[in-house]
């Protein structure tokens, strides 16, 4: 199939750069070659009259929306490229963008100075808070992407990256890095969880330190960040995360 066929499908939700796989995700090598098959395949061009001054691949420009896709564009300086999903119900405040085969499914919000990063997946009623990165991941085309499973709440500046799986219901608290350099300390369950593993349903996750501990760094009192699981999701966290209807 051409890769102009895989951004049509892809702007569709036919088809994902990733899809569920038992209990995590998997990256479609399919989708992802065809994204960079289309990145050769583009020329640079000036992107004239309401872009003026703008240079991008003229393969792959920004989309167009209107009434009936039912998704709230607010003006102000927001993009969504070519061969990026985005369902009925979602709000993109300004400034925001999402990227080449990112999937944002019914009902998300993506708050202002968002970034949604190519093929990362974000699933139903998530809302990215103000300044959140979601990083994106093309390369290697086997790695998966981040992935933001349903009905997720991330905090103002949080940083999510190297395609890390966030499941469903869980909550991450403003200025949370998450990477797979970084190990998660689950302090309700008393255990670290490996560099690079999912975030649990439900858990809410805070930014911590933990000490180094070296000689050195004992002498000296460092310490490194690191994000801890703090509680688990109830009645009273959920309260607190109700998105007006108004707003929609």
């Amino acid at each position: 199939m051409s890769w102009e066929k895989i951004l049509d499908q892809l702007e569709e939700g036919t088809i994902r750069a990733a899809n569920p796989d038992g209990d995590g995700w998997k990256a479609n090598v399919d989708v992802k070659e065809a994204i960079l098959e289309a990145f050769k395949a583009g020329k640079n061009v000036n992107y004239g009259g309401i872009y003026e001054g703008f240079v991008d691949k003229e393969n792959l420009p920004p989309r167009m929306f209107d009434t009936g896709d039912g998704v709230r564009l607010v003006p102000g300086g927001s993009s969504v490229r070519r061969g990026a999903y985005v369902a009925e119900g979602v709000i993109i405040m300004p400034p925001a963008y999402v990227n080449i085969g990112a999937y944002v499914d019914a009902g998300a919000m993506i708050d202002s100075h968002a970034l949604v990063g190519s093929c990362a997946q974000i699933g139903k009623n998530v809302h990215l808070s103000a300044g959140v990165q979601i990083g994106g991941v093309l390369e290697p085309v086997g790695l998966s992407p981040v992935v933001i499973e349903d009905d997720c709440f991330v905090g103002a500046g949080s940083v999510i990256v190297e395609g890390i799986l966030v499941k469903k219901r869980a909550v991450i608290a403003p200025g949370v890095t998450l990477s797979k350099s970084v190990p998660v300390y689950d302090a309700v369950n008393e255990q670290v969880l490996g560099k690079g593993a999912a975030i649990p349903e439900g858990a809410v996750v805070v930014p911590g330190t933990r000490p180094i501990n070296t000689d050195w760094g004992i002498e000296t009192k460092l310490s490194v960040s690191c994000p801890i699981i703090i509680k688990y999701r109830d009645k009273g966290s959920d309260a607190s995360l109700v998105l007006e209807d108004a707003l929609r």
